[in-house]
C-alpha cells in the first residue's frame, strides 16, 4: 500500500515548470521562454525543485488575514493572502511555489490571470475550488489552469465581497473582507509615488479605478493588501485619490 507521501505526490502535475525570474508556473512541456516575463528556459526549475528550495511563509496581518510569500523570494513573486472566514479558509491569489504542508483552503479567489501560481496543484491536493473572471479565464496565460467557477460580476461568498473592476486586465477583481481590501497590483507602491499598473489598457485602467474609489469610500476599512505589500488603509486611500486626480 502506498504511503501518505506517495499518495500526495501522485496528486500533483509532474510536468510543471516554475520561472525563477517572475514565479509563473508552466504546465506541460517546457517552453523556450516564459510566457509571462519572456525569461529563457535556463531560468526555469521543476515544480519539485521549487518546492525543495522555496518555503511559502506566513506573515500575520491581523487575527484573520495572513500574507503568504516565499522565502527566499521567488523572483518577482506576488503575495497571496489567507483569510480565515466563519465558513472556512480562503486564499486570495495563489503562491508560486507548491508546498504540500500548508494548511488547506476551501477555495482560491483570483484577482486576475497573472497570478495563477501553483493553483492547479493546490486544487488537486485539497479539492479547493478555483475562481477567476470569465474574461481572464479565456486568456492564454490562464487556459491551462483548471477553473471551477468562472466569475461574471460582483458576488458575495464566505462573507467575502467580490467586485468586478476590469481595466488592468479584462477580468480584474478586487475583494473586501471585514476591514481589509485586497487590491493586488492595480495600483502600487503605497505612498506618494503610487501609480496605476502600466501594463494593459491605460485609459480603461484609469477609468475603472474610479469604481474602486467609490467602493472603498462607502466602507470603514483598516488594511490594504497588495501584490507585494500591506499598508494602512487611510493613508493608502488618500494616495489613491491623489493618483486619480493626477491621472485626470
Amino acid at each position: 500500500m502506498a504511503n501518505e507521501g506517495e499518495m500526495l505526490a501522485s496528486t500533483v502535475n509532474h510536468q510543471q515548470w516554475v520561472c525563477t525570474v517572475c514565479g509563473y508556473n508552466m504546465i506541460g512541456e517546457m517552453p523556450d521562454v516564459c510566457p509571462f516575463c519572456r525569461a529563457r528556459h535556463d531560468k526555469f526549475v521543476t515544480w519539485d525543485e521549487a518546492e525543495q528550495t522555496y518555503r511559502v511563509t506566513p506573515h500575520q496581518i491581523n487575527n484573520y488575514v495572513t500574507q503568504l510569500i516565499s522565502v527566499p523570494r521567488l523572483g518577482m513573486e506576488h503575495a497571496a493572502y489567507r483569510i480565515e472566514t466563519d465558513s472556512g479558509a480562503i486564499w486570495i491569489d495563489c503562491p508560486s511555489a507548491f508546498n504540500r504542508d500548508l494548511e488547506p483552503v476551501e477555495a482560491i479567489y483570483f484577482t486576475h490571470k497573472d497570478f495563477m501560481g501553483a493553483s492547479n496543484q493546490y486544487r488537486d491536493l485539497w479539492d479547493a475550488k478555483v475562481y477567476l473572471h470569465v474574461n481572464d479565464a479565456e486568456h492564454p496565460l490562464a487556459e491551462q489552469f483548471p477553473i471551477d467557477n468562472k466569475i461574471y460580476g460582483d458576488f458575495t461568498e464566505h462573507g467575502i465581497e467580490a467586485f468586478y473592476i476590469g481595466g488592468h486586465t479584462p477580468g480584474f477583481m478586487i475583494y473586501i473582507y471585514d476591514k481589509v481590501l485586497f487590491i493586488c497590483d492595480y495600483a502600487f507602491p503605497p505612498g506618494s509615488s503610487m501609480q496605476l499598473n502600466p501594463f494593459g489598457p491605460k485609459d480603461k485602467t484609469r477609468k475603472r479605478a474610479s469604481r474602486i474609489l467609490d467602493l472603498v469610500s462607502e466602507r470603514s476599512l483598516e488594511v490594504v493588501c497588495g501584490f507585494n505589500f500591506f499598508t494602512d488603509f487611510d493613508s493608502w486611500r488618500e494616495d489613491f485619490k491623489h493618483l486619480l486626480d493626477r491621472a485626470r
